[in-house]
């Protein structure tokens, strides 16, 4: 298995967290994310560990809300003592609803209106995450209505090419994201925010894409920020206080996917920034790190029903689900790679054959997984499970067609409980008139 938090049982079932998928099917209905909250809190337990020992007390890794945003997951950060970053006003309200401590809030976007501005401004963000000057003239305007100072964060592209999917790729210096250091745009960034009346710059963030599975690209993102930060020192006078690296960790897909040791790569990150702040005689700032799919995507699995089994012979064979990319968009986006079972018969070593796992959607693109390897009896009320689905899935869902959001079931210490409700068709109609 790709996870060890998945196991195969006596009766060939696939669980999850040691809990049987197929008993979790008929209690909860398909289409069913599962998300294993014990597998979550060891996830944030490894980075608050790893870096308070690799960096100190000061470090702090920032839960990435997008991979999965809903209440409980900030119940989870704030008993687990995580710092959150945010990209919206609604990720900012479902933090406050469960009483998420603001002041660990860092707020990202490269396009903040004026009302997500003052939104979070009302409701004491710890950071903005500064993508523009637009955006900080803006910051300033607020603080200043308030007679408040308020804390930033500047964006930096450091313009690195981790060689991500294209889409998820935002290092480079002509990302949408940031103002980029090769251009002299961070420069300027850096003398006007420094100029401010209203805001204190806190330090500076950069990200260089996601699905990374080394620390090269993350060594030569610190490289480079280190060394701006210290060409700012001598130019401005100015020290920064903290230093955000980003998120971006890969996980494992699928088995060609590497396993990453997350607390070795923290240590030798820490290394490497060390070392360079030593020789250039440059206090340690405090550093954030942003795990997002990390935290919660091998946490979770979706669970499909069969409906149909279509084979066109000497053409293609089609398996199609009760879901499809209303509830994971990402294969039609940019072929996203995962791991396709059947759940009821695990074990199942029939002689299998080739297919297209695809949706429910009047949607041609509506294709879970193309060239999935399946039993050949595979039949209408097979349980399918597509594993890894933690990040991104529940967060990029949508009622295309009409289609109503599954919901999410936390598991957790032999037990489940449902985070997130089913949408009913009702749901779907509420907003209209």
């Amino acid at each position: 298995m790709i996870c060890n938090n998945l196991t195969v049982n006596k009766e060939g079932h696939l669980c999850l967290g040691g809990q049987d998928t197929i008993e979790l099917a008929k209690q909860y209905g398909t289409p069913l994310y599962l998300m294993d909250e014990d597998r979550i809190r060891e996830r944030c337990r490894t980075y608050m560990t790893a870096m308070k020992e690799a960096f100190g007390e000061t470090s702090l890794p920032l839960y990435a809300s997008k991979a999965a945003s809903f209440k409980q997951i900030y119940r989870i950060m704030k008993e687990e003592g995580m710092g959150i970053d945010v990209v919206s006003s609604g990720e900012i309200c479902t933090a406050i609803a469960v009483g998420f401590p603001m002041e660990r809030a860092y707020f990202h976007s490269n396009n903040k209106t004026d009302a997500d501005i003052d939104y979070a401004m009302a409701n004491g963000i710890g950071y903005f995450v500064v993508d523009n000057r637009e955006e900080l003239d803006a910051i300033e305007y607020f603080a200043s209505k308030r007679s408040i100072t308020q804390k930033i964060l500047l964006r930096l592209t450091p313009g690195i090419d981790p060689h991500t999917y294209a889409a998820v790729n935002t290092g480079k210096v002509d990302s949408k994201f940031g103002s980029a250091i090769e251009t002299g745009q961070a420069d300027e960034m850096t003398a006007y925010a420094l100029a401010q009346k209203h805001i204190k710059l806190s330090g500076y963030h950069c990200h260089i894409g996601s699905q990374v599975f080394d620390s090269d690209t993350f060594l030569r993102a610190a490289a480079i920020m280190i060394d701006f930060a210290n060409q700012m020192r001598e130019k401005y006078n100015f020290v920064i206080d903290e230093l955000d690296l980003g998120g971006g960790y890969g996980v494992r897909y699928t088995e060609n996917d590497p396993e990453i040791d997350i607390a070795e790569n923290i240590r030798e990150i820490a290394g490497a920034v060390k070392a360079q702040c030593k020789a250039l005689d440059y206090p340690m700032p405090a550093i954030r790190l942003e795990p997002g799919r990390s935290i919660v995507a091998d946490a979770g699995m979706t669970l499909y029903t069969v409906g149909t089994v279509k084979q066109i012979p000497g053409y293609k064979n089609y398996v199609s689900v009760d879901g499809g990319m209303t509830d994971n968009p990402r294969y039609a986006l940019y072929r996203s790679s995962y791991t396709v079972l059947l759940a009821n018969r695990a074990n199942d070593e029939t002689t299998p054959f080739k297919c297209s796992v695809v949706g429910r959607c009047c949607e041609s693109g509506d294709i879970l997984q193309e060239n999935v390897t399946l039993p050949a009896n595979t039949a209408r009320g097979d349980i399918l499970a597509v594993l890894t689905t933690g990040a991104y899935n529940y967060a990029m869902s949508s009622n295309y067609n009409r289609i109503p959001r599954p919901p999410v079931v936390m598991l957790k210490d032999g037990e489940s409980y449902v985070a997130v409700k089913r949408e009913t068709y009702e749901d779907v109609c509420k907003n209209d008139i």
